[in-house]
Order: C-alpha cells, then structure tokens, then sequence
C-alpha cells in the first residue's frame, strides 16, 4: 500500500497532552479498535493496534450513521436518543467518511404499521438534536434541526413525477424526483418519510484511521498478527500477550499495563483467555452490491419497511456514486442466514458460528451463491422500484459477524463492559458507539490511576483528534480506493458521495 503522509506538519499539530509511561493493547483494528487507537494515540498515550488481517475496518458491512435509530423500529427510544448522540460525534471527528443524503423511508401497504406511527418518537428526536445544537453549535451536523425530517403526502410526490432529474440537490424534494418516478406508488402507504440519516463509508472510514495511524508516533500498528495467549504476571500487574505473526509464523510477547478486546464477534475468543465470562451473541449478516447502469438521478438512502425474518422483510437500497448501490433485505434468502444467530454457553463465551458462515468470512463465497443471494437483494428492491430488475450484481458481498451483548437480540445501542483490572471489551454494534467505548475506557485508565485526571483535563470528554482530522479530502478518497481495490470492490463504494 502506498503510504501517503498526511502532514509534514505533524509535529505540530501532535501535541500529546499525557505524559503517562503506561502501554496499551488493543485487540482488533475494525471501527472500535481504530477509533479507540486514534482517540488514545492523539492524547500522546503509548498504543500498540494488533490487527489479525492486513489493513484495518475490514469487518462487517457499515453503510449509514444511525442517527437515531430510525432503521430499527423495534429498539426503544432511549437507544434511539443514544444513537443520535453517537452519530453526531461521529461525524464531528470524521466527517470525511459521511456521505451527506438523507434517507427515505417508506412503509409498503404489506406493512403492518402506519407511517403515522413514527411521529412521536421522531419529535423526540427533533426535540433533542435541538437542544444539542442550542447547547452547542458544533453539533449542528445533520442540517438545521427544524428539517431533521418531514413527511410527504401522495400529491406531493405525484407533483414531482413530470420534472426533469436534479444533479444537485438544491432543496430537500429534489432528492425525491428519482424517487417518485420510480417507485411503484401504489405499493406503498403515505405520508412518506425522509430524515437526515446520512450514510457513512466503511472504506473511507479505513482510510482516515490508516492514515492518522501512520502518522502518531505513539500509534504502534501491527498488522498480519493474531493474538494466541494473554497471562498475567505473577504480580499480577498488566498483562503478557502473545502474537503469531500470520505468514512467517514468528512468536513475540509483549508486557502491556492494559488490554482492550476490541475483536468483535470473536471477542469471546479474547475473554476465554482471560477467563472472563460474558453472554453474547453473534450474528453472520451480509450486503449485496449492484450496478444499476440506468440509474438517473439524485438518489437518497430509501428503506422499504417489513417484518425481519419474513419473505415481506426489510429492503433497503443505499447509493454510491456511477449507479453503484449496497442492499439489505432482512429475509432469511438475503441478508439474514439460516443459524447465523448464535450465543455464547455456560463453558465459554465465545458463541459459535456453523462452520459454513467461518468459512465464508475467511475464505471465498461460492459464486453460484453470490449469484443467487445478489439476484435476490435486486428482485427484493424490483418489487419497489420495477426499474431496479435491470441492475446487475457488482461484486462479492460485504459480508462479516456482528457480535451483540447480552440476551437481547435487538439490542443496537452498545459500547463497552469492564472485567477485573486493567481489561475492557468493546461491544458496539453500529460504528457510531465506537467513540462512547473509547471514552468509558478512558475514564477507566483514570480509574486505574493509569493517567492522570488533571493532566488529561477537560480532554476526557472533549474529543480531540487534530491528525486524524487533518487527513485531505484526497488523500482519504486515494487510500479508501486503494483498500477498495485490495478488498476487490468497486472503486465507486470508496468516493465522497455527492
């Protein structure tokens, strides 16, 4: 990979503000990992990053912010208010992996539920992004509050049918011309719903944390290696952990005074050796990517609501420029498996998936299965948008193992659990906790008297990430394609989308 630097000033815009001696670990370089060795190594903290793969945010599909949990009708408004929260950090500290368009979501007249039934929990969340914004300015990322969302009657969107395709978007209806001249309106109930859930690039997202990475003295990557053993010394201070390195197969063991399990759905492979119980499940999930060379228009994210698990589950159609989309359809044909829901047990927390699904997260896919399964994501959307039949699959899945803590099913707000001393495990389940768990483990490291409250100042709270923020718009778009090309994926779903 070419390395690109991202500031010949870095010296001074590095400035650390610890002076700690203290070693850090973390296990897992996907967004927790990442986003935890960047918030650690900008305070000047000593972190070491140990990745099992060769580059970093390589895990489960991420397409979009969850900016309020708006996806997920299931989940309770206080994890919808945690989501909003997160999100809007998020895009403060990495605002170059948005991709900024609303999302559109419509209920099909299969649906269950009434449009109408969305209302009293999206004013709560109106409610809270402006008292956010009036607290502070700076939090006035997803557009004016006042236009966090709005319904669209049916007359309103046959108003649209006749004008010609906008390029840009120079009010909020003109996402939604593409919208009303392809969708079958007819299938659907009304109002329809867009609000300002923007999307959110898994590749962009890599690039920024490789990045940054490389250019924080305090940052020690170690790619290609995967952790086989951790102890405690007799003294029970710190931890020793050992690593294989995955090609030359070479040992080293390093004594670290923290350890952060930062490995997803196999961090109950971290906490057996450390024998620390947890409950978990883990789910193997999969996104689908096609090109649709007809496709004309501004397009926003537009989610068709439905019942998980059923043939009538959720499909969802999310943009990348030059008519490339990822899709979602909560069936058990396309993004749900068969057994891809597993729990830990009683003799050890780590939940185990059949062998079929490791297999297609460490090796290839079948094609005859990539062919199907993509066929099948495009027929979902077809039933929506009859034009979309025409779209070809693009690539291979996106594709990994989303872990979730505790019993809870749909449990989507998550960020971090703490055993004995000096050992935390992330446990996010959107990208956008990421920040939450590193800062519960920075106050943890507080706790340890592993750095120093005063020092650290109003910096525990505060996020402060001048690298990682000083990464280029083009230096972040060349690096996300190259890692795009790598992972062999259109160059498409690595641009700014605009």
């Amino acid at each position: 990979m070419t390395k690109v630097s991202v500031a010949h000033n870095s010296s001074k815009l590095h400035k650390p503000r610890l002076s700690s001696k203290a070693k850090v670990a973390i296990i897992g370089g996907g967004v927790a990992g990442s986003t935890i060795a960047l918030r650690f190594a900008e305070l000047g903290l000593d972190t070491t990053l140990i990745e099992k793969g060769p580059s970093l945010v390589n895990g489960p599909p991420i397409c979009h912010l969850h900016a309020g949990g708006n996806l997920y009708r299931e989940i309770c408004d206080e994890q919808c208010l945690t989501l909003l929260q997160q999100s809007i950090d998020t895009v403060k500290v990495y605002p170059k992996s948005v991709n900024v368009r609303p999302t559109v979501i419509a209920l099909p007249k299969t649906d269950h539920g009434q449009p109408e039934d969305l209302l009293p929990r999206l004013e709560k969340l109106r409610a809270r992004y402006s008292e956010l914004v009036k607290a502070d300015v700076r939090n006035k990322v997803l557009g004016e509050p006042e236009n966090y969302f709005r319904f669209y009657s049916r007359t309103e969107l046959e108003a649209l049918v006749d004008l010609p395709l906008p390029t840009v978007a120079k009010k909020d209806s003109d996402w939604l011309v593409a919208f009303a001249q392809h969708v079958d309106l007819n299938s659907l109930k009304f109002p329809v719903l867009m609000v300002q859930e923007y999307g959110l690039s898994a590749f962009r997202f890599a690039a920024i944390a490789s990045l940054a990475i490389e250019a924080l003295p305090s940052c020690h990557l170690q790619t290609n290696r995967q952790v086989v053993d951790i102890t405690q010394p007799e003294n029970g201070l710190g931890w020793q952990v050992t690593t294989q390195h995955q090609q030359s197969q070479a040992i080293e063991c390093n004594h670290f005074d923290y350890v952060i399990n930062a490995c997803g759905f196999k961090s109950g492979e971290i906490d057996d050796m450390v024998s620390a119980k947890r409950k978990r499940m883990v789910e193997f999930k999969a996104a689908y990517v096609a090109h649709w060379a007809k496709c004309e228009g501004l397009w926003p994210e537009v989610v068709f609501y439905g019942e998980r698990g059923t043939p009538q589950g959720m499909a969802q159609l999310t943009p990348y420029p030059e008519g490339y989309f990822q899709l979602h359809g909560m069936t058990q044909d396309i993004t749900l498996f068969d057994q891809g829901l597993v729990a830990s047990c009683d003799t050890s927390a780590q939940p185990k998936l059949a062998q079929r699904f490791i297999e297609k997260i460490d090796k290839q896919w079948p094609e005859q299965l990539i062919s199907h399964r993509t066929l099948g994501s495009i027929e979902h959307i077809a039933q929506f948008i009859p034009a979309f039949s025409s779209a070809e699959a693009a690539a291979k899945p996106l594709f990994g193992a989303q872990q979730i803590p505790g019993e809870d099913a749909d449990l989507r707000a998550a960020d971090v659990s703490f055993y004995g001393k000096h050992y935390a495990r992330t446990e996010i389940v959107k990208a956008s906790s990421a920040l939450a768990a590193a800062d519960a483990i920075l106050a943890d490291l507080v706790a340890c008297d592993l750095i120093s409250a005063a020092e650290l100042g109003c910096y525990l709270t505060e996020h402060y990430f001048p690298v990682s923020q000083q990464c280029s718009e083009a230096q972040v778009s060349d690096r996300a394609m190259e890692l795009a090309a790598q992972r062999e994926y259109p160059l498409a779903l690595a641009k700014i989308f605009s």
